[in-house]
């Protein structure tokens, strides 16, 4: 499929899935783009091998690294590039942390948020990288925080003018890029199973 081509069936140009660690989001994009005939574009997967190309992060850990491993000029410039697709390309499945958040008042783009329960996304961190229950503790929830301390400090700005100054959040609400108001979708991947969640996505953007 090219790009800038409006896809059949879709009721959207392009379509984001943001999610914390082991929420369920990159399977939930890649059976979604398949389903849509749209690229599936993973922002984890492209800083994972920037990481790893650049000596920040070691290729034989299992676990993914933290955003502080690559410099912040860099982080700003391969988020910016991922908005500016959003804004001016048709037919993609962008799924990352922030992709959502790159997202706010893109028209034409669907932007959902997959959460679920913090003890199976324990699990579900340990079993896809063969770590313990503890250490995937230890790595989700540091990870977590490093992220969002560092992803404030450099979308501050931005925030006030893609969430605040359009009225979806007031400017007394912190910072949370997953905040559900930000999203037309949210799905539950505790409750739901994976043909389910495949299912609801689907009939929101098609239908």
């Amino acid at each position: 499929m090219a790009d800038n081509v409006a896809v059949s069936g879709a009721r959207y140009f392009n379509v984001t899935i943001s999610g914390l660690p082991g929420a369920g989001s990159t399977t939930l994009g890649k059976q979604l783009a398949k389903h849509l005939d749209f690229h599936y574009h993973s922002g984890g997967d492209f800083m994972r091998k920037y990481a790893i190309d650049n000596g920040y992060f070691d290729p034989i850990k299992s676990v993914h690294h933290v955003a502080t491993a690559y410099p912040d000029d860099f982080d700003r410039r391969v988020d910016y590039k991922m908005r500016d697709s959003i804004l001016h390309k048709r037919g993609f499945v962008y799924e990352s942390w922030l992709s959502g958040f790159l997202a706010q008042q893109a028209r034409g783009t669907f932007k959902i948020l997959v959460c679920s329960d913090d003890g199976v996304r324990v699990d579900r961190i340990a079993n896809r990288d063969a770590i313990t229950i503890a250490e995937s503790k230890t790595h989700i929830f540091t990870r977590e925080q490093e992220n969002l301390k560092k992803w404030i400090s450099l979308y501050t700005k931005e925030w006030n003018e893609w969430v605040v100054a359009p009225g979806t959040l007031p400017k007394t609400e912190p910072i949370y890029f997953w905040r559900k108001e930000l999203y037309d979708l949210a799905i539950d991947t505790y409750r739901l199973g994976k043909e389910e969640t495949l299912a609801l996505a689907m009939k929101a953007v098609t239908q």
